[in-house]
């Protein structure tokens, strides 16, 4: 119960350590954005000077002007006639009647009938419509004139009536119609007698045909006031420009976008926190996801210390930048990722740089409120991701400048990608000028990532891989102690390195932690050397001359003995831990059983390493492997089959012993790793081929 208290105690002030962090980033990030979303506002008076250019900060539309733009489209939209095609057809119908009953009078009459006769002959056959509103003076001369002059008449007249009623004849339109239809027949070439009785005829055809139209006109004015675009004051549009004076439109524009003194918007201040929340609950998420693939709480510090620089890089570098100036192209961002993936893991990398790139979006926004700068936050997406998936096979420093010769390239290219893309292309001067920052960013983010990931490693204790590949040059002081004062250890020792590494990556585990590991796990043994078999190289071994519980004593004391040298070195404390742990709690059966036949009351404690027993899988590994090699180099004539046995055998009692217990070693992966081990050990001990005596060859040949 008590130690089930101590776990719930210990998950509580954990998680508070790392809401902890994350709030602290949160708020820090929310302080640092406020002017990146508060309005400014200004005290100002109409007909006053602007102090400064002032944008709008967000899109607003100005309705006033829109609804006055909407009158003044509506009002421009000419009303809509409907043209009668009945009125049309009748008046022609008439002007035909006449000129045919007329011919019909010329030609059904007598010569010697007078003109009056004729002229009372046609009246009975035309209509009274015609009759009452012409004057008799216009049969006359249409009776008197030519078949020929008639028939032109006629075809003139008609054809500008047609003509004249197709466009339609409004009420106001009547007189012109009438003056273009006397032009035609006074150019016409027909008699001066005929002319101004078929221009009386025409003014008679000639009525309104074309009648207002209210519904069609209203439609007309709505599909008009409906293709009106609002007028939009854009986001970042300037508004006034420094010294040039308020007027009254600049005013209302003032208004509209919240410029003024006596106005406070707080909702962009609300969205800010939401926005900070949900990063937070982002780095909150991975940081106990990252708990769970059992990174410690210092790397967690590690990534939020990364992220605390990056936020105020950030922020350093948006005090330069607008909208126009992309300073953004020199920030070394990725920098943080890289160094976060050094330090801790890829996954958390990926996902710190997705909150980067945000954080940049709104950070690099020119201090206009209402704008997100979607381009910063795609440079530095690519930038970044581009570091982390460049920066592989990390085994000394040349796989930073490697990938930060990437990282320039792909800055290059988006930069490149933005000219295409951009409403105002850049020119060749700009083009050059970008890509030479993106190029200097790279360079900064080799610089940065080479300059901290010393400092962060020593200050916050963190192993690395670069520190364990310095740790494993054999020219390291503890290694060469090691080589000088007991070989045979060290020759184990390598031996072991090998055998740890390839079973490590058989299950996933830290190869390259348990191949250092392993050359310095038996460190302790070069304070009495001589005491251990691997170095007696013929010597009599000091051990005949003891008791069992002495020489149980002395063996059991190395690893300890070897933790205490290393934290004299500062060594990091993975490699302590595994070194102390090699042995865990075993039984030293040789000696036990030495004392259990010499001696009575012997207790197996005595004979057991105090442990602790292996915590990690990696000090797992190196405690199978180191019993393992030894085991192996006993044999007189090593086999497959012989290696084996041996192998399954050291897991099997490892593992009934209890040895496991504390390192979440599965029953999968001890068989992974035993296979591992195995085809290892082959490779060490494989067949060769007996050759023979050189001199007995050289006798013979003789």
């Amino acid at each position: 119960m008590r130690k089930k208290f101590f776990s719930i105690w210990n998950l509580f002030r954990e998680r508070t350590l790392l809401v902890t962090f994350s709030t602290g980033i949160v708020v820090l990030f929310f302080l640092l954005s406020l002017s990146n979303v508060n309005t400014p506002t200004y005290d100002l008076e109409k007909f006053s000077t602007a102090p400064e250019t002032i944008r709008a900060p967000f899109t607003v539309e100005n309705e006033r002007r829109t609804e006055q733009l909407i009158r003044e489209t509506t009002q421009a939209v000419e009303d809509r006639y409907t043209i009668s095609e009945d009125i049309e057809a009748e008046r022609t119908a008439m002007i035909v009647e006449i000129f045919d009953s007329v011919e019909e009078v010329k030609s059904s009459e007598e010569e010697e009938d007078g003109l009056e006769d004729k002229l009372a002959t046609l009246q009975t056959y035309l209509s009274e419509d015609i009759t009452q509103e012409l004057p008799e003076g216009i049969f006359e001369a249409l009776m008197r004139a030519d078949t020929s002059d008639l028939d032109q008449g006629e075809s003139l007249l008609i054809t500008s009536l047609e003509a004249a009623f197709r466009e339609g004849i409004r009420s106001e339109d009547i007189d012109e119609a009438k003056q273009s239809l006397a032009l035609k027949v006074q150019y016409s070439n027909l008699p001066e007698s005929l002319k101004q009785n078929l221009v009386d005829l025409g003014e008679f055809g000639l009525v309104e045909n074309a009648f207002f139209d209210a519904g069609r006109t209203e439609d007309a004015r709505r599909e008009a006031a409906a293709e009106v675009n609002p007028v939009l004051i854009r986001s970042g549009e300037v508004i006034v420009s420094k010294g040039s004076t308020i007027t009254n439109d600049i005013m209302e524009e003032l208004q509209l976008t919240g410029l003024l003194s006596d106005q406070k918007d707080i909702w962009p201040m609300i969205g800010l926190a939401f926005f900070s929340f949900l990063l937070g609950c982002m780095m909150l998420y991975e940081s106990i996801k990252a708990r769970k693939r059992k990174m410690t709480l210092q790397h967690i510090a590690v990534m939020f210390t990364i992220t605390l620089l990056m936020v105020l890089l950030m922020k350093v570098c948006s005090i330069f930048v607008t909208i126009d100036q992309p300073f953004y192209f020199l920030l070394p961002i990725a920098s943080g990722a890289m160094l976060i993936k050094l330090l801790c893991d890829e996954r958390l990398a990926v996902v710190m740089s997705v909150v980067y790139a945000l954080m940049a979006c709104l950070l690099f926004n020119g201090q206009i409120a209402g704008v997100l700068n979607a381009q910063a936050g795609m440079y530095m997406t690519m930038s970044q991701l581009s570091g982390i998936i460049l920066l592989v096979h990390y085994k000394d420093r040349s796989a930073v400048v490697r990938a930060g010769t990437g990282v320039a390239l792909i800055n290059i290219c988006m930069i490149t990608f933005f000219s295409f893309i951009s409403f105002e292309r850049y020119t060749w001067m700009d083009w050059g000028t970008f890509s030479g920052y993106g190029a200097l960013a790279a360079f900064f983010t080799v610089v940065l990532t080479l300059g901290l990931l010393p400092l962060i490693e020593t200050g916050f204790g963190i192993l690395s891989d670069q520190k364990l590949l310095n740790l494993s040059n054999p020219n390291h002081p503890l290694l060469r102690k090691i080589l000088v004062e007991a070989p045979g250890t060290y020759h184990h020792s390598v031996m072991v390195a090998n055998l740890s590494e390839a079973a490590c990556e058989s299950i996933g585990a830290n190869g390259l932690l348990a191949r250092v590991a392993a050359y310095y796990h038996d460190l302790g043994k070069t304070i009495r050397p001589h005491y251990f078999i691997e170095n007696q190289m013929g010597t009599r071994n000091p051990h005949d001359f003891l008791d069992p519980e002495q020489s149980a004593e002395i063996i059991i004391s190395h690893p300890y003995d070897g933790a205490e040298l290393l934290k004299e070195e500062k060594i990091p404390k993975e490699i302590i831990d595994i070194a102390e742990q090699h042995h865990g709690t075993t039984l030293l059966k040789y000696f036990y059983y030495q004392a259990k036949n010499q001696f009575e009351g012997v207790e197996e404690f005595q004979y057991r390493y105090p442990g602790p027993k292996p915590q990690t899988k990696e000090a797992a590994i190196v405690c199978v492997c180191d019993s393992v090699e030894a085991a192996v180099r006993s044999l007189s004539g090593p086999t497959e089959e012989k290696i084996k046995q041996i192998v399954h055998a050291i897991i099997e009692e490892r593992l009934l012993d209890g040895q496991f217990e504390d390192c979440e070693l599965t029953m999968k992966e001890l068989k992974v790793l035993e296979l591992a081990i195995c085809e290892t050990l082959n490779g060490i001990f494989h067949s060769r081929i007996q050759y023979p005596d050189t001199k007995t060859l050289v006798k013979e040949a003789k």
